[in-house]
């Protein structure tokens, strides 16, 4: 993904217009324009409110990285919208990366600093990923 959506993705995460953008790095809102259609790239000094401003390390906002592709073990497959429920629809290229079919068991990690992570515990029985155990009496408690 090149720097110019990265700029847009970052921008729409914190529904921010380019006017906003522009002001809070101190450019023109048309400066922020070309950089989104990578007309040109900012100069460093702008990278780094740039990326003070999202709140990410500037060599995240500038480094290419190729969608869906692994840099090291980190990978992105795009951007996913939630609906009025809280449901989000993985892409097909994510279940298929990581061996997802309908029935698997998500496990749903949270930071509140860093966001959230899926993890697939794939199929799971009934209850069975909370181990029954007996009392001394006989009896089942989970």
């Amino acid at each position: 993904m090149a720097m110019m959506t990265q700029l847009k993705l970052y921008r729409s995460r914190r529904g921010m217009t380019q006017e906003d953008v522009a002001e809070k790095v101190g450019v023109s809102r048309q400066a922020v324009a070309k950089w989104e259609k990578g007309e040109t790239l900012p100069d460093i000094d702008s990278c780094v409110k740039l990326a003070d401003l999202f709140e990410v390390p500037v060599d995240v906002l500038v480094r290419e990285f190729q969608e869906g592709k692994a840099r090291e073990s980190q990978q992105m497959f795009g951007c996913v919208k939630m609906n009025d429920k809280g449901q989000i629809t993985l892409p097909a290229s994510v279940r298929e990366a990581f061996g997802m079919k309908p029935g698997d068991m998500i496990l749903v990690l949270a930071d509140t600093e860093r966001g959230i992570a899926l993890m697939n515990m794939g199929s799971v029985a009934g209850d069975t990923m909370f181990p029954v155990q007996k009392n001394e009496q006989g009896d089942t408690q989970k």
